[in-house]
């Protein structure tokens, strides 16, 4: 056993124009994020308790796309996705649909706890939450003055997601050229998620993500983020989070596939990393983070930047964008 480890992600697919102090409030949310999952590792909590309570973490802060200023729907509503996954016994639990729950990924718990299912959504995942006496909150709690300023840009440009801007031609995107989602043209896409790995002193690990998804999605949406094996995956050997193209990520089942060839070719966590972001996600632009039982962790993400952070038992601690 190589101890405890533990990283965090804020979403890929990061603006180089990104004003400094935005900047600087990710990076102070991502090291208070660190900070209370090295705490609780050393007050040994599980893996599945710690992945919780950071990711809880980042949806009660507005900086990320979840909880709490989450990503507006076509009709400028609010629909959470979150999941979580137990390594040691492969349990997991997911929600979409969310629209009133303060921490969705404590409701995704809850399924995993307290349900005979995996996965609820819409109402009936609302309803769920009700009756274990879950905290909501008015819409006015999940939706920020940017995020509607935001939601009025990507309807005027007819755009999936629209935030801090960036030219077409930066993308790599020409009329002749568009980019893509899903084989359809879109305008521009630049992805937010949170989510959190760990792997704790016993060395079981544990993966939790949690989203609002995009931008001026449809109503009705579902992206990777609730996905177990695309968006959330954890085993025995390791637990992975991804953030970035959903439909891309679905496509590639990323987060399995991660622990797959770990399984069944025999690869560390860092080259199982760097083969399913090369090979698996196609023309898709996506991150990840993951950590083995070995208390080893890593990142993977082919764009420009991914918010993220990672400690372990060692003392090493780093938080990065680029």
């Amino acid at each position: 056993m190589g101890g405890w480890a533990i990283a965090v992600h804020g979403g890929a697919g990061v603006d180089p124009n990104l004003p400094i102090e935005r900047q600087e409030q990710a990076k102070q949310l991502l090291t208070r994020c660190l900070q209370l999952g090295i705490s609780s590792l050393r007050s040994s909590l599980s893996a599945l308790d710690v992945v919780e309570l950071v990711v809880k973490e980042l949806e009660s802060d507005p900086t990320f796309n979840a909880g709490s200023g989450s990503a507006l729907t076509n009709k400028g509503t609010v629909e959470m996705d979150a999941s979580i996954m137990d390594g040691a016994t492969r349990r997991c639990g997911a929600v979409s649909g969310v629209s009133t729950v303060k921490n969705p990924v404590s409701l995704a718990r809850l399924v995993l706890e307290k349900s005979p299912h995996s996965y609820l959504a819409f109402s009936g995942a609302e309803d769920f939450a009700r009756q274990h006496g879950l905290e909501v909150a008015d819409k006015e709690y999940f939706i920020t003055e940017d995020n509607v300023g935001m939601l009025k840009l990507a309807q005027e440009a007819n755009t999936i997601m629209f935030d801090y801007r960036l030219p077409l031609e930066s993308c790599g995107a020409t009329v002749e050229s568009p980019i893509k989602m899903n084989g359809m043209p879109i305008s521009l896409y630049t992805p937010e998620t949170a989510g959190c790995v760990v792997v704790d002193s016993q060395g079981r690990c544990a993966a939790a993500t949690s989203t609002g998804g995009l931008m001026n999605k449809m109503c009705g949406r579902i992206g990777d983020s609730p996905l177990i094996g695309s968006g959330t995956y954890a085993g025995e050997l390791c637990a992975v989070s991804c953030t970035g193209e959903g439909e891309a990520i679905i496509r590639a089942t990323l987060a399995r596939d991660v622990a797959a060839v770990m399984e069944y070719k025999d690869f560390g966590l860092q080259e199982a990393v760097e083969f399913v972001m090369n090979k698996r996600l196609d023309n898709g632009k996506a991150g990840l983070i993951a950590v083995s039982n070995k208390g080893e962790v890593t990142f993977g993400f082919n764009c420009v930047g991914m918010f993220r952070g990672c400690a372990k038992e060692d003392g090493h601690m780093e938080v990065k964008i680029w």
